[in-house]
């Protein structure tokens, strides 16, 4: 855009992440001025690093199976813009510019390879470019204009540093604190807060998972298809999720981990709560069955080492840690093994416990819990209840879903629902100043 001191729309978008692109196409496609501000470069920061850069564009569930997977709060709010924009609206956008899309065993929904988060932002920002909004880059907002008429705030407007941004409506799109080298540092929040809205402490969600007593030898090893747990320091199960997991320098990512993340942070929050993580190697066998099968080997292969028994189930980098886990002497023969043993490897491969959370880092999040609470904002149309002319959409809300692809479509559906509304308001308003005139 022409950079101006002063720039007059009807509707301003603050952000333009997943939400505020959606929101941008969806008011200027009701026929009202659209300017989208940006503080980065380029649109889409963040969805460039979605699914390792892959980007789990959404999930292939019913829009009633995707709400649902949301805690009941959040799920309840989501209803009504999640049956206004659908996964399949989404995927419409990038299916009609010629990208292909797949789904895999578990619901989630890639871009057909080579086709990455690059070119998924690509056709996003062509997108929005097709609609006429206009897009100033570069420009960090430093503040809203907000002004009292009749005792109530109403917004007019933003700041940045040299320019102010007039406008009618408002739409805050701003995300969350997660990954802030993508521009999420959490500017949205402190702005809300100042406004008068509550914001609702914030706790990491869809992050890796520091561990005490690292093993930095097994970072870049993979487990697949396993069930991951997290447990209390008196053992009660806190959270599961089947999938893969990755040991990293400094604990464990990967889906498991990042689904089990918040549920760790919320309880080791309260003063005095620990958690550990453990992993069952076997999911598809029960202990009993399990027990048989090591018995059957024992049978049929009495001289082959015990490690043998671990084997089939880890990388062979992690043979070893895993029988020493089991208390397993690694130069013993099958024909020598003690059925203590052998039922501590059962038990060990169903339940390795993996180490002690030290820590859950905010900042290395793919989402955020936490942020503005969802009984300000009419989830009808995105419009705070606190500030007349705003809306608000996507992660800078109080919701944080699971892995798999809901987070990615809970900001396009709060975005095109806000946009929509924000639109809305503008056409509503004219129309009353035209009927109000003599």
């Amino acid at each position: 855009m022409t950079k101006s001191n002063h720039v007059t729309s009807d509707v301003l978008i603050i952000g333009g992440g997943a939400a505020g692109i959606i929101a941008a196409r969806a008011a200027a496609d009701s026929g009202v001025k659209v300017t989208l501000v940006e503080k980065n470069p380029r649109l889409g920061m963040k969805i460039l690093i979605s699914g390792g850069g892959k980007c789990n564009l959404t999930h292939s569930g019913s829009m009633e199976d995707i709400r649902r997977k949301f805690r009941h709060p959040e799920a309840l709010f989501l209803k009504p813009s999640f049956y206004r924009f659908t996964n399949t609206h989404f995927l419409e956008i990038l299916h009609d510019r010629g990208m292909r899309t797949y789904t895999r065993p578990d619901g989630r929904i890639f871009p057909v390879e080579p086709a990455n988060a690059k070119d998924v932002v690509n056709y996003l920002t062509q997108y929005v470019a097709e609609s006429g909004a206009t897009v100033a880059f570069d420009t960090p907002v430093t503040g809203l204009d907000i002004v009292t008429v009749d005792g109530r705030p109403v917004i007019r407007g933003a700041f940045s540093d040299d320019q102010r941004f007039s406008a009618k409506t408002v739409i805050i799109s701003t995300g969350g604190s997660s990954y802030p080298a993508t521009g999420t540092t959490g500017d949205g929040w402190r702005w809300l807060r100042d406004a008068g809205h509550t914001i609702v402490p914030l706790r990491a969600a869809l992050a890796p998972i520091y561990l005490e007593d690292v093993h930095t030898e097994w970072s870049g090893i993979a487990l697949r298809d396993i069930v991951v747990k997290a447990r209390s320091g008196e053992g009660k199960e806190l959270s599961r999720w089947t999938g893969d997991l990755l040991f990293t320098h400094k604990g464990i990512s990967g889906p498991c981990a990042l689904a089990i993340s918040r549920d760790i942070t919320d309880y080791i929050d309260t003063p005095g709560k620990t958690a550990s993580v453990e992993v069952d190697l076997a999911p598809a066998l029960s202990f009993e069955d399990l027990q048989e099968r090591i018995r059957k080997e024992i049978r049929v292969s009495p001289r082959k080492a015990a490690l043998s028994l671990v084997d089939p189930f880890v990388p062979t980098r992690l043979v070893e840690p895993l029988a020493a886990s089991a208390g397993c002497d690694p130069d013993l023969r099958l024909t020598n093994l003690p059925a203590k043993t052998m039922n501590k490897i059962v038990a060990t491969l169903k339940g390795w416990n993996i180490g002690r959370v030290r820590a859950i880092p905010i900042e290395r999040g793919e989402v955020v819990a936490g942020g503005v609470a969802l009984g300000e904002v009419d989830p009808r149309t995105m419009a705070s209840t606190v500030v007349d002319g705003l809306f608000l959409c996507g992660e800078v809300l109080d919701i944080a879903g699971p892995v798999g692809g809901y987070n990615l479509q809970a900001a396009w559906s709060t975005g095109f629902v806000a946009g929509e509304s924000a639109a809305k308001l503008v056409r509503d308003r004219l129309d009353s100043d035209r009927l109000a005139r003599p």
